[in-house]
């Protein structure tokens, strides 16, 4: 068995045999009503978890439940937890000495969402994207790739969900070379977009696939100062995947089109559409969302996605605008099994997809609105600033 699709353990399997059952589903994509009836288990089961364990989540369920309740269906309640929640206050769900892994979501300055994870959680997530990536055909032990990553160069002091990310991917194929963009300076992090192109030249020479990982606006910015250059496009080796996250914060004023990114990839560096995949996650809902083929983000078997009004937070229907609230059972560490995210997003039917997954699918919009928070995206960002 590949080991990042190996076993992973509850950490009652007494009290969290449906949750086990619901990890354990291997199909990423799977629906009916016998996965929606198992989900719909795991959830209470995760919310009696955290009744017993977190005061914040026992005040939380003494509120007025919702009618109709959203999301997971009758019975399973969903109070809702703002993601910035978590970047004023540490809660925790067990024991500081069961703390498996530390990880933040912003850069050295700003506020960060402090979140905390026992081995079980962050293992299911881990094996969450070891599935999708497997369902694609990502996963290959027997071919090497060589990596350029857009994000943070491993440091010791270095907690960010995002390089976390990354360095995992990197993985599910076995390294070559690997270069990064943002580089370790001793006392922070420098964009080097002339080490990205160095890389993709060299890395074009080579008999092996590329996998380009990371935030999407640092790729485009090296593609834009390629051709400011007059460097001629590339074509990278056939196989080759780029499989972006972290979105355009702090540079709206900046973005393409997705489409209008996607060819600039393709004319650039000779990857075809269906190879260039966009990801959303965050290190408070750390359950993986990929796109498919059609560039549409489907909620996998272990999740459900609902979008709520900004002004009341009341569920709305697919298509309407507001902020993205996510639920899953799978996280044991953290009272945030039901989190309202600042992402503005609209929800969808699986079948206004032409791909053959039939989950729904969401489309993000941007951040709702303006905030002090920072994440890692606008931290890296901030890195580009000064570039033509």
């Amino acid at each position: 068995m590949n080991p990042h699709l190996a076993p992973v353990e509850v950490p009652d399997p007494a009290a969290l045999g449906h949750v086990q059952r619901l990890c354990d589903l291997d199909e990423p994509y799977a629906a009916g009503a016998d996965v929606d009836e198992l989900f719909a288990a795991a959830m209470a089961e995760t919310n009696a978890w955290h009744t017993r364990r977190s005061p914040l989540f026992a005040a939380l369920l003494q509120e007025t439940p919702e009618a109709p309740a959203p999301t997971v269906g009758e019975g399973v309640r969903t109070p809702l937890v703002p993601a910035a929640f978590f970047k004023r206050h540490e809660v925790l769900s067990v024991p500081r000495d069961e703390v498996f892994l530390h990880l933040t979501s912003s850069g050295t300055t700003g506020q960060k969402s402090q979140m905390f994870f026992d081995e079980w959680t962050i293992r299911s997530a881990q094996r969450m994207v070891a599935r999708i990536f497997d369902h694609y055909g990502w996963i290959t032990p027997d071919q090497p790739v060589n990596y350029l990553l857009y994000s943070y160069e491993p440091a010791p002091s270095l907690k960010l969900g995002t390089s976390f990310t990354d360095n995992y991917l990197c993985d599910f194929a076995p390294a070559r070379h690997t270069a990064h963009a943002l580089r370790h300076t001793g006392s922070g992090h420098e964009f080097d977009v002339h080490g990205c192109i160095a890389a993709l030249q060299r890395y074009a020479q080579d008999d092996v696939p590329v996998r380009i990982l990371g935030f999407p606006a640092f790729l485009y910015f090296t593609l834009e100062r390629m051709r400011a250059m007059g460097l001629p496009p590339l074509r990278l080796p056939e196989g080759s995947l780029v499989v972006l996250g972290g979105g355009w914060k702090g540079h709206a004023d900046r973005q393409i089109g997705k489409a209008d990114f996607c060819a600039e990839v393709t004319e650039r560096l000779g990857i075809p559409g269906d190879r260039i995949r966009d990801t959303f996650g965050s290190v408070e809902h750390c359950v993986p969302y990929v796109e498919c083929a059609h560039h549409r983000l489907h909620v996998p078997v272990w999740s459900r996605a609902a979008v709520r009004d900004t002004g009341t937070l009341h569920p709305l229907p697919y298509g309407e605008r507001g902020f993205l609230h996510l639920v899953s059972p799978y996280i044991t560490s953290v009272p945030a099994q039901s989190v309202v995210m600042g992402d503005l997003a609209s929800l969808h039917p699986g079948e206004e997809c032409p791909c053959p997954l039939s989950t729904d699918w969401f489309t993000v919009h941007g951040r709702a609105g303006v905030s002090r928070n920072r994440s890692c995206a606008v931290a890296a960002a901030e890195l580009m600033k000064g570039m033509s």
